[in-house]
């Protein structure tokens, strides 16, 4: 039997990673879409990539950046995200790595 103190010694609260965070992502790489609350109860649309087990999020301006490179390079394997800013200034840059 667990305590509550022992409980929440050991939580760590689970945070949602970005995209920018991995060096590597395979474009067949499954992506998952499902709606969610922020923290005054509104809903939002999220997509993320689940690896090894930890959520990364997938913002849409990276997914309209895939879908240009992959029309000009349709054999593309792999990419980068190299993220710049931070929150509302927060800007994305796909780099193409095969």
């Amino acid at each position: 039997m667990t305590t509550i103190l022992e409980e929440a010694q050991a939580y760590e609260a689970q945070q949602l990673k970005n995209i920018a965070d991995l060096e590597a992502v395979s474009v067949q790489q499954e992506i998952k879409k499902e709606v969610r609350k922020n923290k005054d109860g509104e809903e939002y649309q999220i997509a993320y990539v689940v690896i090894g087990g930890v959520e990364y999020r997938v913002p849409n301006s990276v997914l309209t950046q895939i879908k240009d490179i992959s029309e000009a390079k349709p054999e593309m394997k792999t990419f980068k995200v190299s993220k710049k800013g931070e929150g509302l200034n927060t800007t994305y840059m796909v780099i193409d790595l095969e």
